[in-house]
């Protein structure tokens, strides 16, 4: 079919205006992984950096000698992975459970579900509680509290609610029990919305700082987005710098090193997210079908 001159002036200019769009999206972060990469020299004079010039390594090597970044990134990997998989376990069964017409008071559980999405008890007594429970400068402070969420619990809900009664059917008929029909039936059904689910916890877990902030007090058990805080903002790379035996401090600056610092914090998650795209959107349509 052929397009007539307005649309192809209409596809133009949306060609150009995304394209103006993705690049300032991308450009932040072209910029910092440009810094990270060139020479002290070039780092220093500013202006608009797309590409590294002068490229070294140095900056990378004294983030990787720098031991309390291993130690954050070591504490934020067992938040992300483990914190995932339980607030995944956690919130599938919930879901699936809501999800099943024969639940007894099925109206009560969904009404104190979304209660919590209404009503907060507060930093102070969020922090007595936790404190209670021996939760303060305890890694399990990281989990714990974010098992369970109801906006990703009512995402599960709708998309187990799509999926054929008559499969949990024949399978009881089959003498098949509820876990057994779970774990064999619903869960290969239900990839999209798990996979969803799992970036959005995943890149929670990953990011959070303000948890480490309040609740641990040990520098060995903070997590890399707080100390990439601590570097960034206090402009503090001393702790970096004792950490490299005779430095050249010709080959870096106080940018460069910060700028590997996020690069490297920020990588992970960019790497983990490719894989999981093909299912995002899938798993976000099928789970707000249904209410």
């Amino acid at each position: 079919m052929k397009r007539t001159r307005g649309e192809k002036i209409f596809n133009v200019c949306n060609i150009i205006i995304l394209s103006l769009l993705a690049f300032t999206t991308l450009y932040p972060f072209l910029y910092t992984l440009s810094i990270s990469l060139s020479s002290a020299a070039e780092a220093s004079r500013g202006g608009f950096h797309l590409y590294p010039k002068g490229v070294n390594f140095v900056a990378y090597k004294m983030v990787f000698k720098n031991a309390d970044l291993l130690i954050a990134y070591g504490n934020t990997i067992f938040r992300t992975v483990a914190g995932t998989l339980i607030s995944l376990l956690v919130c599938c069964f919930y879901g699936y459970a809501l999800s099943r017409p024969e639940l007894p008071h099925k109206k009560f559980y969904t009404t104190f579900l979304v209660f919590t999405m209404l009503f907060s008890g507060g930093a102070v007594p969020i922090y007595l509680t936790l404190k209670r429970y021996a939760l303060i400068d305890n890694r399990w402070v990281y989990i714990l509290p974010t098992i369970m969420s109801a906006y990703n619990i009512i995402v599960a809900r709708s998309f187990f609610m799509s999926i054929p009664n008559s499969l949990n059917e024949s399978a009881k008929i089959d003498g098949a029990n509820e876990f057994c029909i779970f774990f064999r039936i619903i869960v290969p059904l239900s990839k999209p919305i798990i996979m969803t689910l799992a970036l959005f916890v995943a890149v929670m877990h990953w990011n959070s700082w303000y948890d480490s902030l309040m609740y641990i007090t040990s520098n060995n058990k903070i997590v890399v987005q707080l100390l990439l805080q601590r570097i960034v903002q206090e402009n503090d790379v001393q702790q970096m710098t004792q950490q490299m035996l005779n430095p050249d401090q010709t080959q870096f600056t106080s940018e460069t090193v910060k700028s590997a610092t996020i690069i490297v914090a920020i990588l992970p998650i960019l790497v983990f997210y490719p894989f999981i795209q093909k299912y995002f959107t899938k798993g976000m349509m099928l789970g707000a079908v249904k209410g």
